[in-house]
């Protein structure tokens, strides 16, 4: 054999499926992961595993040295390079299921370049064998889906405890960690005048911009709630000052960033929107909290509070971004200068707080 392929579908937010790719020589195979929009794509819909996953057939083979059309473009290619035999073989996962499932099985496919093709005998071998690697690799694919579904909903961090068996209600650690609390400003008035797409897609485009900076310098985003999300940067053996310049680093990038998609959309004349944003830090709890069947990872706490209410104030006081002296007094040498904006009753606690912001670009007024 010259040339092997295996490929499977999967449930991930950006790739639609996984394939392997190896040929002579290789010290490895090649993992191509295949975005989504391939799956609707021409190319797809013209292929061998389209073609058996519609005919409800499992096993294909094409003589590619006949001189004759090919009916598959990818044969095109195969043949292109010196190959005589093409094979192909769909292990289902379920039978019985035939076009309802998402992951249907394993698709593998093979080529050579020996004159006369494949041998009969060896090729029904190779049939008999794909059954048990078809059953390795579900259940090597079974645990990368259920990684991926965990972290997409959960978070990184969040996902990999509970697939190591963190899952007990109630079972929670003490961190400390910068707690982000932020949200859009203006989206609750513009939903009562898009229509439900146009309303999902801009909700989807400023989440985008609110999360990218957040996970780019190393923090969580531990549930979205509306139209904003809570966030957490894990201060667990880490130098404070150095995590908390990393929440500020993507807090600057976060106005930038904001300001600019905001600037070209109003050129555009498409509504706009603003965003309020609060930084803490304190002591939480991290783990599972909710009801004996239906659980949430995630923090809770007198700082989570805090940092919520830290966040209702943005609005009445035409801020974007507001930070806690408790913050504050961790960031040692930084390249970002805080400045004061007074005392402040939060709602729910006891006594004042000073409040700080990002001096020169915190007075901004902000949508809604």
């Amino acid at each position: 054999m010259k040339r092997v392929s295996m490929g499977m579908r999967t449930l991930h937010p950006h790739y639609g499926a996984l394939t392997y790719l190896w040929r002579p020589g290789m010290e490895r195979a090649e993992f191509a992961p295949q975005d989504r929009t391939m799956l609707g794509s021409d190319a797809y819909k013209r292929s061998p595993i389209n073609h058996m996953l519609t005919s409800g057939g499992d096993t294909y083979r094409c003589r590619l040295d006949t001189g004759e059309s090919l009916p598959f473009p990818i044969l095109e290619a195969i043949s292109d390079e010196g190959m005589t035999d093409y094979a192909a073989c769909l292990v289902r996962y379920d039978p019985a299921a035939q076009g309802t499932s998402t992951l249907e099985g394993v698709f593998s496919s093979c080529a050579t370049d020996e004159p006369g093709g494949f041998d009969a005998e060896e090729l029904q071998q190779v049939y008999a064998l794909l059954p048990h690697l078809a059953v390795a690799i579900k259940s090597r694919l079974t645990y990368e889906v259920a990684k991926t579904v965990a972290e997409t909903y959960l978070g990184k961090d969040a996902g990999d405890r509970v697939l190591t068996g963190e899952i007990e209600r109630g079972s929670a650690r003490s961190i400390d960690a910068v707690i982000w609390f932020c949200d859009l400003r203006g989206f609750t008035q513009l939903s009562d005048r898009l229509g439900r797409n146009d309303l999902v897609a801009l909700l989807n485009q400023h989440l985008e911009i609110l999360a990218r900076p957040v996970q780019e310098q190393g923090g969580q985003i531990l549930k979205f709630m509306g139209d904003g999300f809570l966030a957490t940067f894990d201060l667990t053996d880490k130098e404070p000052a150095a995590v908390c310049d990393a929440a500020l680093a993507a807090a600057a990038e976060l106005r930038a960033s904001f300001g600019a998609f905001g600037r070209t959309r109003a050129e555009a004349a498409k509504p706009t929107l603003g965003f309020g944003l609060a930084l803490h830090v304190g002591e939480v709890s991290y783990g599972n909290i909710g009801t004996d069947d239906r659980l949430d990872f995630t923090v809770v706490g007198h700082a989570v509070n805090e940092a919520s209410r830290i966040q209702d104030l943005c609005r009445p006081l035409k801020r974007d971004l507001l930070i806690s002296r408790d913050f504050q007094r961790l960031v040692n040498n930084s390249p970002f200068r805080l400045e004061s904006i007074g005392l402040y009753e939060l709602r729910g606690v006891s006594s004042s707080r000073e409040l700080f912001t990002l001096a020169a670009s915190g007075d901004a007024p902000i949508n809604g």
